[in-house]
């Protein structure tokens, strides 16, 4: 038991501590016209949210305590979308707000962002029994609700956690061993330009696959997507 504990104590610090190597660029208030593009992307989060929670399309719908459609900055340049809800989200209605949640918010921090700025969701709004995998009908019948949110949101990069995420929104049967480290492109519909997509090892099994290598891919794989995004990449204090 100690050495678990010890174990988690050490990723937490993995994940914190980062210093960023330039100051954070200053916030540029927002127009009328961005303003107004922002209220509309939030109406319509808000609007699919509503269809999500009274959603009867698979059998997840009659067993679940709440539906989880996803939160965060409608106009977020970054999406993370995980495979589907557990106990906590789905006693709560929030998406990762466990243990894999919290070290997910770490990770974010790390980036020095805030779970405010970007947005969350997963493949699956409900949760499936036992926490099971996602079967192919419950996708089917889910991942509109998922291909609509990211229309609206319209992000410059999604950050698929683990393999399920990757695997439906790239369509493709590879490990996430062969995925994870470079960008992929998700095709968000005819006319539009597809958006860059990083997938990466779900934060539930850095939770469960403790060690110093899975950790420093994962945060190989976020410095990369800051680098896309231009964003200044925080490197940890010397010791």
């Amino acid at each position: 038991m100690e050495k678990v504990v010890r174990q988690h104590l050490e990723m937490e610090q993995f994940f914190s501590g980062f210093i960023a190597t330039s100051k954070p660029r200053q916030q540029v208030p927002p127009n009328q016209q961005d303003q107004r593009a922002v209220s509309e992307k939030l109406s319509l989060l808000e609007e699919l949210a509503e269809q999500i929670r009274e959603c009867r399309k698979c059998a997840l719908g009659a067993l679940r305590t709440n539906a989880v459609p996803g939160e965060g900055n409608p106009d977020a340049r970054i999406v993370f979308v995980g495979e589907a809800p557990g106990a906590d989200e789905d006693a709560q209605g929030r998406p990762f707000v466990g243990r894999a949640g919290q070290l997910l918010d770490r990770i974010i921090e790390a980036c020095g962002l805030r779970r405010g700025d970007v947005y969350i969701g997963n493949i699956l709004k409900c949760r499936p029994p036992d926490n099971r995998d996602p079967r192919a009908d419950e996708i089917i019948s889910c991942l509109p609700y998922l291909q609509r949110q990211i229309e609206v949101i319209n992000p410059e990069v999604i950050v698929a956690l683990g393999a399920h995420a990757a695997r439906t929104l790239l369509n493709s049967t590879k490990s996430i061993g062969q995925l994870r480290g470079h960008f992929h492109e998700y095709c968000a519909g005819l006319g539009r330009p597809p958006i860059k997509v990083m997938a990466t090892y779900h934060t539930a099994y850095l939770l469960r696959n403790y060690s110093q290598e899975n950790r420093r891919r994962v945060w190989e794989d976020m410095k990369k997507v800051l680098a896309e995004l231009g964003l200044p990449i925080p490197q940890a204090p010397r010791r």
